[in-house]
């Protein structure tokens, strides 16, 4: 596991994001990876060379709470999680609702 990462379950999310928020860190990256039949999801955040993970695993069909009330640059993380896994994210600032990525077939990495 990577150092400085904390694995917190699905409805704790969006606290700890305000946590990050009110800690002046600013969003890194976000990515989902596929581990057996749930995903998991990464969270990172930066203060200056300080950097905290946050990580979410979920299963199929959990639809995830987008945190771009809070960051709004996460749209794009978002939006790629949503386009290649098809993990359902609500309440996207900017949602391409499936447009952000042509690709051959739908959610390539589900």
């Amino acid at each position: 596991m990577l150092e400085n990462t904390e694995e917190i379950a699905l409805d704790t999310l969006l606290n700890k994001v305000k946590e990050m928020k009110t800690d002046d860190r600013r969003v890194m990256q976000i990515c989902a990876t596929k581990i057996g039949e749930q995903y998991e999801l990464l969270y990172t955040f930066v203060k200056e060379y300080d950097m905290r993970h946050i990580k979410v695993t979920i299963e199929p069909g959990t639809h995830v709470p987008s945190i771009t009330d809070l960051f709004e640059n996460a749209y794009l993380y978002e939006n790629e999680m949503h386009d290649l896994f098809g993990i359902s994210i609500d309440g996207i600032s900017h949602d391409y609702k499936g447009g952000l990525y042509r690709t051959a077939i739908e959610a390539p990495f589900a």
